[in-house]
């Protein structure tokens, strides 16, 4: 596979790196509009062609495969002109801004025939992929309530940097620089991390998004802080299930934690992102009525990356799709449309699907 990295900002950095231990995977170009940006990746990585242009990218053409790191805002006008040309996509998430933008590109990508996936990075947590597994073959029963949450505290200690100083966080602040907040950033990963391990799509949402005051007229030089720092939300999957979901990048305490508890009729199962693998524990059986937890011992598994590039091998798309990442997405847009009006959302029924 001939790989072309779009988007060289610090994420592209991860995408150089798990690409460039893939065996048959060649990373032939990058492409940025910020040519000196693009001129230290490439040469940090070793890669040859460089573009200040998709489209003089798409002119070469000698490629088979893109790897989009755009931000948020740019992943449909960029990925749309790549489906066009014939290009496989490997989207970073969210796909889009919103969900008429994400539904495009997944149609696109499903006509088109071609590989189309989106990095929703902690489908490679071994625990999360055991999880799915365990509740799929009946572990703990049919699936009644869940609780997931994705703290963050960023924007109470500096060390990732200095969130009102940095463009690489203020951006994510402001809606006007294309931030659906902390629902857009990390919401579509919590989300799937639930859904994903309980098996089924999201039915029903109501959400609350907050966003604090954070500086003098919550504005910083070019940056009005009008995005959401933090969300509640209840939902319902299609399977019946109910659940709480929450995010905050005001979690004092928790640098970048994902935990997730899911019961059911004949036990429960907890999965955090703790360490290389994930933790996961399992009460059911015997343990069930003392309320014990038990440990699952986890093996390695693929993560995202290798998966597209097998997908591409094979010529059989892999996931998470593009149409799961819209699908997702539309969760998103009616969450926040459930905090404006105050209420509960139901999702289309013509959404509600879910892919493996």
């Amino acid at each position: 596979m001939r790989l072309v990295i779009v988007g060289t900002g610090g994420m592209a950095n991860s995408h150089a790196k798990k690409f460039g231990e893939i065996e048959g995977v060649d990373i032939v170009g990058g492409v940025d509009r910020n040519e000196e940006r693009l001129t230290a990746f490439c040469d940090e990585h070793n890669i040859e062609k460089r573009f200040t242009s998709l489209e003089d990218a798409l002119a070469w053409g000698e490629f088979d495969a893109v790897a989009n790191v755009t931000p948020d805002a740019v992943h449909h006008p960029t990925t749309m002109p790549l489906l066009a040309a014939g290009k496989h996509v490997f989207c970073e998430k969210p796909l889009a801004s919103n969900f008429a933008d994400a539904d495009e590109m997944a149609t696109a990508a499903d006509q088109a025939g071609l590989i189309n996936m989106v990095n929703l990075s902690y489908r490679d947590v071994s625990a999360l992929q055991k999880a799915h597994e365990l509740i799929a073959a009946g572990e703990i029963g049919e699936i009644r309530h869940f609780e997931a949450s994705y703290l963050q505290s960023w924007l109470t200690q500096p060390a990732w940097g200095h969130w009102d100083k940095e463009e690489k966080w203020l951006w994510r602040l402001s809606e006007s620089h294309g931030s659906l907040g902390v629902l857009g950033d990390v919401g579509i990963h919590i989300l799937d991390f639930a859904g994903f391990a309980i098996g089924a799509p999201y039915q029903s949402v109501s959400c609350h998004l907050k966003t604090f005051d954070k500086a003098p007229g919550n504005q910083i030089g070019e940056y009005k802080l009008d995005a959401n720092d933090s969300f509640t939300m209840m939902a319902e999957t299609a399977s019946g299930a109910v659940g709480v979901v929450h995010a905050s990048r005001f979690a004092s305490g928790h640098m970048n934690d994902l935990h997730l508890q899911i019961h059911g009729t004949k036990g429960g199962i907890k999965v955090t992102n703790t360490g290389d693998l994930g933790e996961l524990f399992v009460c059911s059986g015997p343990n069930l009525e003392k309320a014990e937890w038990e440990q699952v011992a986890l093996s390695p598994t693929p993560n995202n990356y290798r998966k597209f590039a097998e997908a591409v091998k094979s010529g059989v798309n892999g996931h998470p799709t593009f149409r799961h990442a819209a699908n997702l997405q539309q969760v998103l847009d009616l969450a926040v449309e459930s905090s404006k009006a105050g209420g509960r959302k139901d999702i289309p029924l013509s959404t509600q699907l879910q892919d493996a």
